[in-house]
């Protein structure tokens, strides 16, 4: 007899892992088709568990569950393997990437797409290089496939943005151009960077200084002015630049 709510064989990320009760583990696991949700790892905790050393962050594994309330249970897992494991800056900067995944998707809201620029940013940070693109490209792509990102290619008015001109961005508005007004509306950013972001360039420094400045408007917006558990994450985030 099958079990109630059984799928097997689905991608998935361990975003977060806790104990729970005596032998077993509480997981947050993000999924390519059933998006965010908790399953229990019974006895994974023992010394002999077979998920025992498999539950990790950052590593692409496949799962099966059964179960259809909050806490489904874990079935199986099977690591995929290509990804070495992080550690150091890129450790630090994965824990920004969970953290921003928690806060900005809801429980069991499947978005494939999701999945695929959290995968995609964390084999970038496993590669060790240009970590503030990675970064960057992480959190544009996620605001946008979750429908929170306005085009950087038309200001408010419709007009295609100039790479030669100014403009005033504010929360998650479109940006607006400046025509020299003396009272600022928000974070004042070139054209030509807006275009280099929305092309997915950020081989210039300045780019990659105005893309950092404009997430974190974008992500105040959404979040709040205190979105992160911890300071430090997020100074250390902002600090790469370069």
């Amino acid at each position: 007899m099958s079990q109630p709510g059984r799928v097997d064989r689905q991608p998935a990320y361990v975003l977060h892992a806790q104990p729970y009760r005596e032998t077993s583990l509480l997981v947050e696991v993000l999924s390519r088709d059933h998006g965010r949700f908790s399953v229990v790892a019974r006895g994974a905790r023992r010394p002999r568990a077979d998920l025992r050393g498999l539950l990790l962050p950052f590593q692409p594994l496949t799962l099966s569950w059964f179960g259809k309330g909050e806490l489904r249970t874990l079935h199986s897992a099977d690591w995929d393997g290509g990804v070495p494991q992080l550690s150091g800056l890129p450790l630090i900067c994965g824990f920004y990437l969970n953290e921003l995944m928690m806060k900005l998707t809801a429980r069991d809201d499947p978005e494939p797409r999701a999945f695929a620029v959290y995968d995609a940013a964390v084999r970038g940070l496993a590669r060790q290089g240009g970590l503030a693109a990675v970064l960057r490209r992480y959190e544009l792509r996620l605001i946008q496939v979750l429908g929170y990102a306005p085009s950087l290619l038309r200001d408010g008015d419709g007009a295609e943005v100039d790479a030669g001109a100014d403009y005033w961005c504010q929360g998650n508005a479109a940006p607006e151009r400046d025509a020299g007004q003396s009272l600022e509306r928000g974070l004042r950013l070139s054209g030509a960077s807006l275009l280099a972001i929305e092309a997915d360039d950020y081989a210039a420094a300045a780019t990659r200084l105005e893309a950092r400045a404009l997430m974190r408007v974008w992500l105040t917006a959404l979040l709040g002015e205190e979105p992160l558990a911890s300071r430090e994450l997020l100074q250390a985030v902002n600090s790469l630049s370069d």
